[in-house]
């Protein structure tokens, strides 16, 4: 099977995914009463245009991409800790973590000047994110735990630390209700006047431009360095790679701090950026899981994972304003299930695609790569 025929493909599958989710969630919103047409059309508008001038809105445009970022750190965590072999869904907690550390430093220090504070605060949260990454990291690495179970329990260990940590941990100086802090001074936050009112008045922050530069660090890792090797050979072999000299154990632990420590920037430009101070949470927060979509439907790219995030943005916001034309926004969420399910039933796509545009050799090829089952296939995987 050519490069060529494969790197086609590669760009197909999540475009065909998409296409078949609005497809299918068209079918299931006129199973329901509703016109497709007119939902996906209100939800478009929603998402780009001013509803009195029918123009473009900017300040939509800033609000697509204040989604887009915390959700970019969160699918480039899953990303690293993905091609290492091992599925990070502690993502949440890290992220928690992150937001929970950053603002309750950035209430603090004041006083702090601004070009001082933001790298304090922001180094802070990714550490907080990376130290509860490091836990089923070293748990795996060392007795093969694994690290899905864990990551699970350490949601919610971390959901009810951080908002018993805001209700009763916290100086009262820094509370402003119960189970809500003060808002951060303008030292702290990631907004600026200047998005503020380029974008009439969106919440957009500097955390796009951030969650922009990690996408390249992120990818000179993985590709450009011998740590980023070392990931992605534990991932696809991890006995071959300890043959080869590699330390399997530690590259687990380094993937899953790393993972960690991208959630947690993720948490910090959610907090700082987003809503500039912290309140107990009922659930796990979104970013995580949506992240981990993010990341699958992006094939774990960076450009991929770029466009995911925006494609989610869109969806997320447009989809509220569905409601002005009595379509409930939760379809669009099953716009996003039948996506990510047809991402995680790729084989199938693949192979039709095989089959229909490819010859004999090139389904038999793609059948035995995507049936083969592998060590990683197991709980945990194998060290």
């Amino acid at each position: 099977m050519s490069n060529t025929s494969e790197k086609i493909r590669n760009l197909l599958v999540p475009v065909i995914a998409v296409l078949l989710g609005f497809l299918i969630g068209g079918i299931v919103m006129a199973a329901f009463g509703y016109n497709p047409i007119e939902g996906y059309s209100q939800m478009f508008k929603t998402a780009f245009l001013n509803p009195q001038t029918h123009q473009i809105n900017p300040r939509n445009i800033g609000e697509i991409f204040v989604t887009a970022a915390p959700l970019i750190f969160t699918a480039l965590g899953f990303s690293v800790a993905n091609s290492a072999g091992f599925f990070n869904i502690g993502l949440s907690g890290q992220a928690l973590c992150g937001w929970v550390a950053s603002i309750w430093l950035a209430l603090s220090l004041p006083d702090v000047p601004k070009g001082l504070l933001v790298p304090v605060v922001l180094l802070a949260g990714a550490l907080a994110g990376a130290l509860a990454a490091a836990v089923p990291g070293v748990l795996r690495a060392l007795f093969g735990t694994s690290e899905v179970i864990v990551t699970i329990m350490m949601n919610y260990i971390i959901l009810y630390g951080a908002n018993h940590i805001v209700t009763h941990v916290m100086s009262k100086d820094l509370i402003s209700n119960t189970g809500k802090t003060k808002l951060v001074g303008q030292n702290a936050t990631l907004q600026t006047e200047f998005l503020r009112n380029l974008t009439q008045g969106s919440r957009l922050n500097i955390g796009i431009f951030l969650a922009l530069i990690f996408l390249v660090l992120t990818w000179f890792l993985m590709k450009k360095t011998t740590l980023g090797f070392e990931i992605r050979s534990v991932g696809l072999n991890p006995d071959a790679s300890e043959y080869a000299g590699m330390s399997s154990k530690r590259t687990i632990i380094f993937s899953m701090v790393i993972s960690g420590f991208l959630a947690g920037l993720g948490g910090v430009i959610y907090g700082l950026g987003t809503f500039q101070y912290y309140f107990s949470q009922g659930s796990s927060l979104s970013i995580g899981f949506d992240g981990m979509a993010v990341s699958l439907l992006g094939s774990g790219s960076s450009i991929g994972i770029l466009l995911s995030a925006l494609l989610f943005s869109v969806l997320k916001l447009g989809g509220a304003g569905m409601q002005m034309i009595n379509i409930p926004s939760e379809l669009v969420d099953v716009d996003i299930a039948i996506i990510i399910f047809f991402v995680g039933i790729s084989f199938v796509i693949r192979f039709v695609l095989a089959k229909f545009f490819g010859n004999k050799r090139q389904v038999a090829v793609v059948e035995e790569i995507e049936t083969k089952p592998s060590d990683q296939d197991q709980e945990g995987g194998v060290l």
